[in-house]
């Protein structure tokens, strides 16, 4: 699988509208503050893609294969000839877990790329720390 054609896949999966629905929440207040959050995690999500774009030793392999395990394997990346299918599974409220989910898969690539040259945990998150932003760095590496 190609990277990049993963990556874009991604990419626009992760920008899909969220489809929040107002009825789920109490008031404006609760709405908004869920809102925000969700587009916080679309600019993780290209943080990250921008991050595992640049490493020329991860392949689209690789990523398909961190899905497998990263959040419980509810996104399933499947290769449909020279395309990828995407499919999430929802835990609980899709608008908020989708974008998560693929952050915790391509931070699980980058784990496992710096893993193979560093050898503890704390090494990997200093990695982390000197390589993403402290909001990427604080929900996915720690």
């Amino acid at each position: 699988m190609n990277k990049s054609h993963v990556l874009q896949a991604l990419s626009t999966y992760a920008q899909q509208r969220p489809g929040l629905e107002f009825a789920n929440y109490g008031d404006v207040s609760a709405y908004r503050s869920e809102s925000r959050q969700i587009t916080k995690d679309l600019h993780n999500v290209m943080e990250l893609i921008a991050a595992v774009s640049w490493r020329d030793s991860i392949t689209g392999d690789d990523i398909v294969k961190a899905s497998e395990s990263a959040f419980s394997g509810r996104l399933s990346l499947i290769p449909d000839g020279d395309t990828l299918r995407i499919e999430y599974c929802t835990g609980q409220y899709f608008p908020t877990e989708y974008r998560k989910a693929i952050c915790a898969v391509l931070s699980r690539v980058l784990w496992n790329y710096w893993a193979s040259d560093l050898d503890t945990g704390n090494k990997i998150r200093k990695a982390a720390r000197d390589n993403l932003t402290q909001s990427v760095t604080r929900n996915y590496f720690y």
